[in-house]
């Protein structure tokens, strides 16, 4: 960091400023009285019963005189004055300074606090405290997704460890055709993961979007056609298209929508079904997924877009998936300055609600 050279301090850059102002005001005032003598006569006058009245010369050498000793208070006031005033002003300031510098030393918990009715300091304060919240609670998701991350790539690493430390300790008893099925499964979920944690990263990024007029309703009409194969036994229908054009990042919000449909499919019932609808206002596009499951809390679903959360008891099959699907899907809304909205489904199941602003 640079380093800045020493000045003055703001206190009291901004007691001269009082004090300035205040002299300038009194010199004024005086200049104006100064100028008010020039209509007295000159000399001395006499009434006639003798009183004596001061003329033009004695009356501006008295005024010039106290004139110097009034202004000579008034700079003294106006210091003094200026910096009570100025420290007073600034005491909030002194609280904000050291609130940034507790969070540069690594204290994210302290706030600034400042009470009072609402002004510039206030709005800065509150602005201030809002910040290293959100700072914190950034933090916070960043150590845990590092760890989750950390656990969740360590898994089919270690199991291939374990599998080829099996084949060696008895390589006459190895089903080759087997360990290599094993090894190619835990390989794909690790290449899976990896692919996951990179669109996350790229979709956590608004800048390296690359938004286009896109036909929404073709793209989710791709990707419904692009599940139904792997929807087996499941109902997977497209039931609605109004969602028009958008500017978009049609591979990210590509991707995110295959994401919600996956999850449906995956996260179902035997005979259920996953009903997929695009509509749009004059503002945003929304992309609706729902699905048949099993009964959700509100307080699970509430936590599913977070990165490695599965829902317990909702698979159908093997449970494969990386539990990085709609964190991506939130990830990409955020991107688009859109939100994800889940709430679960009245008889089981989930819904799904992806909206896009144009």
């Amino acid at each position: 960091m640079r380093e800045r050279a020493p000045g003055l301090s703001v206190r009291l850059k901004l007691t001269l400023s009082y004090a300035g102002f205040v002299v300038i005001v009194g010199i004024a005032v005086f200049v104006v009285g100064f100028l008010v003598l020039r209509f007295l006569p000159e000399g001395n006058l006499y009434s006639e019963s003798g009183l004596f009245t001061p003329g033009r010369g004695d009356l501006t050498e008295v005024f010039v005189r106290y004139a110097w000793y009034a202004v000579l208070a008034l700079a003294v006031l106006g210091l003094g004055g200026g910096w009570i005033v100025s420290g007073l002003m600034l005491r909030p300031l002194r609280r904000i300074t050291d609130a940034a510098r507790a969070a540069r030393d690594g204290d994210l918990a302290h706030r600034v606090e400042l009470t009072g009715r609402r002004d510039e300091l206030t709005d800065l304060a509150d602005t201030f405290d809002a910040m290293l919240a959100r700072v914190e609670e950034t933090l916070e998701e960043q150590k845990r997704f590092a760890a989750n991350a950390s656990h969740e790539l360590r898994t089919p690493h270690a199991t291939m460890r374990t599998l080829l430390e099996v084949a060696r300790a008895d390589p006459a008893g190895v089903d080759l055709e087997r360990l290599l099925h094993r090894l190619d499964l835990t390989n794909e979920r690790a290449i899976r993961l990896i692919e996951a944690l990179l669109a996350l990263a790229r979709s956590s990024r608004e800048r390296a979007l690359a938004p286009e007029p896109t036909g929404v309703d073709d793209l989710v009409a791709t990707v419904v056609a692009e599940a139904g194969p792997g929807a087996g036994d499941l109902d997977l229908a497209l039931v609605g298209t109004s969602g028009g054009i958008a500017r978009i990042d049609e591979t990210l919000v590509h991707h995110a929508v295959t994401n919600l449909v996956r999850n449906a499919l995956v996260h179902n019932v035997p005979g259920g079904w996953v009903r997929v609808a695009v509509s749009g206002g004059a503002d945003e596009v929304i992309v609706d997924v729902v699905n048949t499951g099993e009964p959700l809390s509100r307080e699970l679903v509430a936590t599913l877009p977070e990165p490695f959360v599965r829902g317990a008891g909702r698979t159908r099959g093997r449970a494969d998936g990386t539990g990085l699907g709609l964190a991506i899907v939130a990830s990409v809304a955020r991107a688009h300055r859109g939100r994800l909205e889940l709430w679960p489904r009245d008889g089981g199941g989930l819904h799904a609600r992806l909206r896009l602003p144009r």
